[in-house]
């Protein structure tokens, strides 16, 4: 594609969009020098990748590439037997780190979803989890080497602990000791590596040992005694075998790095394209586009595009077509109308589908392969070069002729106009019927009436207009196809108060024949209104159709349901009352033939069937009890609010919203330390006793409710959350704890890889009831636990 309508479509702006999503230099490097392509399978497939990474995003959420450095230069280095440095090791450690959580990012969760084109290319990822582990295990950061890196190490740093506990011992006795009066203060120090003390000038021959500097007055030497020479001594030594033994450890870590340099570099390849296609699949996020499809017969169907460098709230989408029934469109309408814009999608669309981005379109729009898109768009006139803007369009439009073919998109702004109208109008019509005449897919702006009647009259050429409203006199933006626009200077210029005689005295001035082809303009363009109204309507009837239909079915299902849940319902209870009436009839005939053979009364008899009734009634209270009584007021969803006090009808419970309802109705309710999910037809909302006083954050009537921090713990658990998770639940659990009057709480949520703790941090530091808070200490929980203090 030529440099100049990538400029001119603002298509460095869109790659410029693209680089900021990439996560890694390497990846940044492959967005900035991403090109359109004109290869139909090459396109295919880069379109494929982005839709796949796009699922992805969707599915799984989105993933960082930051670890990804180029580390090609150290790789280089080992082939040459070269041992690398700390900073090295560890940029190859965070690489396959990143390698790692990619790896496992892919991995899906149902094996019989179907496989994507990006799976190839996560499956050949090499993670070196050994490796990776090694470094981490020798390497602690950039400035220090693991004491457990090797034996030999770990000795040696002990040997060095002990060594400087006796040097500090002696010193310390000698500081302390007699030598005090010598001394110009009663510290230990280093010089030239050594430990010394300041000894003053004048006392020198009282204390032995070697000078290693001295103050800049003179009054002070800096000593290092004889005692403690042979310790400094060994000091000495052992730091130096701890640099040869960091060597080793070094040198080991680099040999097995170089065994696997080949695996690292295809791992570095493999991770900055994906970078890469994650880039392009975020940008596709950024502004809701969808993947496009690709054909190569010059088709071009855009079905509600919008420009993605507009602002997606304000931009009108557009449908344009071009390259099926006509070859040609000539887009006429008033300016500011938005026929530059229309223009510009066409060709930015067409660059971006190209390059593998998506389009800010409906789904499957339709683009075509080109092997050129040219545009004159915009004012080209150049002072330097003493060419005025219709000179200057002419220049452009001459290397245009020269290299297009029918396999070339070509955009013209304003064609012909900077120059006499007649003869502009002769010219664009000339450059447009050649460009016709080669099959060449093309789009012209212009106001010139004489290219409209081109259009109507010359096959495989469409006219096409930006719809403007004569009423408001504002453009709508739309792009109407098949229809050519109107001048509305007349009516335009009545609306603005322009005297009808002036009006009147200028339409004498034009001819009859235009006048009558501008009646019949204004004629189309009423037709077409009206017809979109009547077909808008028939939508909305058919809509409002469809709608009914389903209320009607889904009525229609309730009501079969209810029917046999009422009737499932009374069998149960008819069941269960012909049970305990045989029950009642057994015995009642099992007591008559008793009473009968032993002759009792018939008062006797008279309380046996008391009791019965007795006991119907109690069965009779029973069945009446089972019922859970309703509640006094209907709740609906938006009158819940987390931390309302309701009480759960089924189980004569009190208790706390946790969670608002989800579509189902279904909450869940904290009652004590018991929390269960309820349907909302299940709750009655509380009026809770409220308290009030001096210190507490109250609510608009000056209270706050007593059941808010009754059954507050001191202590909470974020561990397994996500940064967003944690942050939400903490913030309420301080308002609780603090409500409380708690003074001190634990957070707890672990050490990993810091990440939540950075977060919880970043939190208190804004949390206004926060006083203070601090890492636990030994034995509290240490940098997996943080003490929060509370005002």
């Amino acid at each position: 594609m030529n440099e100049k309508a990538l400029k001119t479509l603002e298509y460095t702006k869109i790659i410029s969009q693209l680089t900021e999503f990439a996560g890694s230099v390497p990846g940044k490097e492959l967005c900035k020098n991403l090109l359109p392509s004109s290869d139909l399978g090459e396109i295919q497939q880069m379109q494929k990748e982005t839709s796949d990474a796009l699922s992805r995003i969707y599915q799984k959420g989105s993933i960082s590439f930051s670890g990804v450095t180029d580390v090609r230069g150290s790789l280089k280095r080992l082939e040459i037997g070269s041992i690398l440095s700390i900073e090295e090791l560890l940029r190859i450690c965070r690489l396959l780190e990143t390698c790692s959580r990619v790896k496992a990012f892919s991995r899906r969760e149902n094996a019989e979803e179907a496989p994507d084109s990006l799976d190839g290319l996560f499956e050949e990822l090499q993670p070196l989890t050994l490796l990776s582990s090694e470094i981490r295990r020798c390497i602690v950061s950039e400035e220090e080497i693991s004491d457990d890196a090797t034996p030999a190490l770990r000795q040696i740093r002990r040997s060095i602990k002990l060594t400087n506990d006796k040097v500090h011992s002696q010193l310390s006795s000698m500081v302390n000791g007699s030598m005090r009066t010598y001394l110009q203060d009663a510290v230990i120090t280093m010089r030239n590596g050594r430990y010394c003390i300041p000894v003053k000038s004048e006392h020198r021959g009282q204390v032995s040992g070697m000078i290693h500097d001295q103050s800049s007055t003179g009054s002070t030497i800096f000593v290092e005694p004889m005692a403690v020479v042979k310790l400094n001594n060994e000091l000495r030594e052992l730091e130096l075998k701890e640099e040869k033994e960091i060597e080793v450890v070094l040198s080991n870590l680099s040999e097995r790095a170089a065994e696997e340099s080949e695996a690292i570099l295809e791992d570095l390849k493999l991770l900055t394209k994906l970078d890469f296609i994650f880039a392009r699949a975020q940008l596709s996020k950024s502004y809701n586009g969808s993947e496009p499809d690709f054909n190569d017969q010059g088709i071009v169907n855009i079905k509600k595009g919008r420009h993605p460098l507009l602002d997606k709230h304000k931009v009108v989408p557009i449908d344009i077509r071009l390259g099926d029934d006509f070859n040609l469109l000539i887009i006429t309408g008033p300016n500011t109308g938005g026929k530059t814009v229309s223009l510009k999608t066409v060709g930015l669309f067409t660059l971006m589908g190209q390059a593998g981005l998506h389009i800010p379109a409906f789904d499957h729009s339709r683009l075509s392969v080109f092997e050129e898109v040219f545009a004159d768009i915009g004012d080209e006139q150049s002072i330097e070069q003493s060419l005025s803007t219709f000179s200057s369009h002419m220049t452009n439009i001459v290397s245009i002729l020269k290299h297009v073919n029918d396999h070339s998109l070509v955009l013209f702004d304003e064609l012909g106009a900077g120059t006499d109208p007649t003869e502009g109008a002769a010219l664009a019509i000339a450059i447009l019927s050649r460009l016709h005449r080669e099959n060449v897919r093309a789009m012209a702006t212009t106001h010139y009436s004489e290219l409209k009647v081109f259009a109507l009259t010359t096959p495989g050429v469409e006219n096409g207009c930006c719809e403007f409203s004569v009423e408001t006199l504002q453009p709508t933006y739309r792009l109407l196809i098949g229809i050519p626009g109107k001048s509305n200077a007349f009516a335009i210029s009545e609306k603005l108060g322009l005297p009808k005689a002036v009006i009147e005295e200028a339409r004498e001035q034009i001819s009859e024949q235009d006048e009558s082809f501008e009646d019949l303009l204004s004629d189309l363009e009423h037709s077409r209104v009206t017809i979109e109204q009547e077909q808008e309507e028939i939508r909305r009837y058919k809509s409002e159709i469809e709608g009914l239909k389903k209320q009607l079915e889904l009525k229609q299902q309730k009501l079969e349901n209810s029917r046999e849940n009422i009737l499932r319902e009374a069998n149960e209870q008819a069941l269960a009352a012909l049970r305990e009436a045989k029950e009642f009839a057994d015995t009642t005939i099992k007591n008559f033939n008793k009473f009968g053979k032993a002759n009792i009364s018939a008062r006797e008899m008279e309380l046996e069937r008391s009791r019965l009734r007795e006991k119907m009634s109690n069965v009779e209270k029973k069945l009446a009890d089972k019922k859970a009584p309703a509640p006094k007021k209907e709740l609906k969803p938006r009158e819940l609010k987390i931390g309302d006090s309701v009480k759960v009808l089924s189980l004569n419970l009190k208790g706390t919203v946790s969670t608002l309802p989800n579509a189902k109705g279904d909450l869940f309710v904290q009652m004590g330390i018991l929390r269960s999910q309820v349907n909302i037809k299940d709750l009655e909302l509380l009026d809770e006793p409220s308290v009030t006083g001096p210190g507490l954050s109250k609510t608009g009537t000056g209270k706050i409710k007593m059941s808010k921090s009754s059954y507050v713990g001191t202590e909470i658990n974020l561990l397994g959350k996500t940064t967003d998770e944690a942050i939400a639940e903490l913030d309420k659990y301080l308002d609780d704890a603090y409500l409380a009057h708690i003074p001190q709480v634990r957070v707890v949520h672990g050490k990993g890889t810091g990440a939540l703790r950075k977060a919880v941090h970043a939190y208190l530091r804004r949390a206004k009831n926060v006083a203070n808070y601090r890492l636990g200490e030994f034995g509290e929980g240490d940098a997996g636990v943080t003490i929060v203090e509370f005002k």
